[in-house]
């Protein structure tokens, strides 16, 4: 399956900018990634040294903001003004993408976490209401990413069903991400590549891939904080079979390694993309 290379903000592989990483990767910027992502609300308003660092990064690589507390299923009012500084960060550092989570992290405090919607019709209007708003404001398409979750609060629809409807309903694009899809699949009890053939390719701008953690056998939880395992760069490998090579960025926010090891991750992601990419254009 080809898709034109304008339907992607970026391509080929990516690395979540850490301020842990910051200064290690200023040393000697990498040339294997091709771009980076960051959380807009860790760097809105930053100035100084560290703002100086992002500006060093933001001028030699292509840019996307990933939000973290947005909370676009949140029953509060849309945080309007976040999303004005969102715009304005995005145009101040020339960055090509936003993308948030589809779920809600507060409503009259900030609950620090990522809590999953309702699989509602409701929840389906109210969320794609307020992406719509959110899309206004920036005057470009959002992406939203498929969140994992543990405890559903209301499964009218499945997990599939709802994803797909709020981008439907909304008309925006999506931030696959393939950790997610994993990690769901087994604590839900659904098959990961039946939730992955769902998936609209004309929607997809890129994904995201990351490490979790194994519980118990039938319970995984998502922390960006391990290795990418196995399962995930079988299910990556079988994205790219179906979608082509999209753009694919590694997250990982705690338990570094030693940057060689991060590095090698990214190059994983990039060999498993050259090995589709004539595939890609064989579909073509």
């Amino acid at each position: 399956m080809s898709h034109s290379i304008s339907q992607y903000p970026v391509q080929g592989a990516g690395l979540g900018l850490r301020r842990p990483l910051a200064d290690k990767l200023m040393a000697d910027p990498p040339t294997d990634v091709d771009f980076m992502e960051i959380a807009p609300e860790n760097w809105i308003h930053v100035g100084g040294a560290l703002g100086k660092k992002l500006r060093f990064f933001t001028e030699r690589y292509p840019f996307l903001v990933h939000g973290l507390s947005l909370s676009i299923g949140s029953p509060a009012p849309l945080d309007e003004q976040l999303v004005r500084d969102i715009k304005d960060f995005m145009a101040e550092h020339n960055i090509r993408m936003y993308s948030e989570h589809l779920s809600y992290c507060g409503d009259d405090g900030h609950l620090y976490d990522l809590m999953p919607m309702p699989f509602t019709d409701d929840a389906v209007r109210y969320v794609a209401a307020r992406v719509r708003r959110v899309q206004d404001i920036l005057e470009q398409r959002m992406a939203l990413e498929n969140v994992s979750y543990y405890a559903p609060s209301d499964s009218s629809m499945t997990e599939k069903e709802f994803l797909l409807a709020v981008l439907e309903e909304a008309d925006c694009d999506l931030m696959l991400d393939i950790n997610n899809i994993v990690v769901n699949s087994i604590n839900h009890k659904y098959d990961a590549n039946d939730f992955l053939r769902d998936m609209p390719a004309e929607r997809i701008r890129y994904f995201h891939l990351a490490g979790h953690y194994v519980e118990s056998e039938d319970l995984r939880i998502d922390t960006h904080g391990s290795a990418v395992d196995a399962a995930a760069w079988q299910l990556l490998a079988d994205a790219y079979q179906q979608f082509g090579p999209v753009p694919t960025l590694l997250e990982r926010d705690f338990n570094f390694p030693p940057m060689e090891e991060l590095l090698d991750e990214v190059r994983a992601i990039k060999k498993l993309q050259l090995d589709y990419s004539s595939l890609d254009t064989a579909h073509g």
